[in-house]
């Protein structure tokens, strides 16, 4: 199961070497600036579940030299973990979609300024059990607007529009309001309405902040759908089947050059306030050095070094 094999993962992270992951933030010199065994401190980070298995990742690697930090990694989903960001009550946000205008303005108000750090690279993945005979393998964004819009009352493979799928019972999971990747899901695929607004789903659906909830229902049933980040669908391929998006199926490659229908970049950003903190700048600068092989060790994209190299200029020098 998915959960057990992040689980897994994170241990295996604790263990990484230095050799692996870069000496460049967090080596063994105490004298080395942001990286001694002598950090000490607090460091809460919340939000989006769909980031958390990374930012858990990078923990355990930079606690294997700096014990002394202590590094909470909540999951309250993108939209919940703002709240408490912008607040002040959280040191870093990870987010699997950008800040949105509301919450800037609760940011502002809230006295708090941050760093946007883009960290890997996403695509939500629509998947169906291993064990689904449904007929086909490949949706458009149309049929998926059909299937999850507000109106929809498609409970069959058979009635998806313009598709030859199978005689089979259709059941829905996903992501729930207060996640990163509803949001981008229902933006991306449904659209906004004549106010702007973002058109909400059907609620008929199992929805749950937590990937591995979706992952686990959709196991679960013959004929279900289910939609969430990559990485979970890279865990679980011997328990699930991907659909193709428009004919273009989700990959590294097409994730990373965008022309996977639903790629999207994933963030944490981080307080400038709390920046001042020496535990806080090391462990964020040792997240962005070593993103890459954080990525590819939690079975993520990874970022553009592009976009990383623009990350660590924001950051404060070791």
């Amino acid at each position: 199961m998915a959960h057990k094999r992040r689980i897994a993962l994170l241990l295996a992270s604790a263990a990484l070497s230095a050799g692996t992951l870069g000496l460049a933030a967090c080596g063994g010199d105490d004298d080395s600036g942001d990286g001694g065994g002598d950090l000490s401190g607090e460091i809460i980070v919340d939000g989006s579940s769909t980031v958390a298995p990374l930012t858990s990742a990078a923990a355990e690697a930079f606690n294997g030299e700096n014990s002394g930090v202590d590094i909470q990694v909540r999951t309250s989903g993108t939209g919940a973990g703002f709240d408490v960001f912008c607040a002040g009550d959280s040191d870093i946000q990870d987010a699997s979609r950008a800040i949105e205008d509301d919450e800037i303005a609760a940011c502002e108000q809230g006295g708090v300024e941050y760093e946007e750090l883009r960290i890997a690279s996403d695509g939500i993945t629509v998947v169906t059990s291993a064990q689904s005979d449904l007929g086909g393998e490949d949706l458009t964004l149309e049929q998926l607007a059909a299937v999850w819009g507000p109106d929809s009352d498609i409970d069959n493979w058979s009635q998806i529009p313009g598709g030859s799928f199978n005689d089979v019972p259709l059941t829905l999971a996903g992501a729930g309001s207060q996640s990163g990747t509803y949001d981008f899901f229902n933006e991306e695929v449904l659209g906004e309405g004549p106010d702007g607004e973002v058109i909400e789903p059907r609620q008929d659906y199992s929805a749950s902040e937590d990937d591995n909830v979706t992952v686990r229902a959709v196991e679960g049933a013959p004929g279900g759908m289910g939609y969430f980040g990559y990485s979970y669908y890279s865990e679980n391929q011997d328990a699930l089947k991907a659909f193709s998006l428009n004919g273009v199926a989700p990959t590294p490659e097409t994730i990373t050059d965008g022309s996977y229908p639903l790629s999207r970049p994933l963030f944490i950003y981080v307080k400038k306030s709390a920046l001042e903190r020496p535990e806080v700048a090391a462990f964020v600068r040792y997240y962005v050095e070593n993103a890459t092989a954080l990525a590819e060790e939690q079975l993520f994209v990874p970022a553009p070094q592009e976009s990383l190299d623009e990350d660590l200029a924001k950051l404060p020098e070791a």
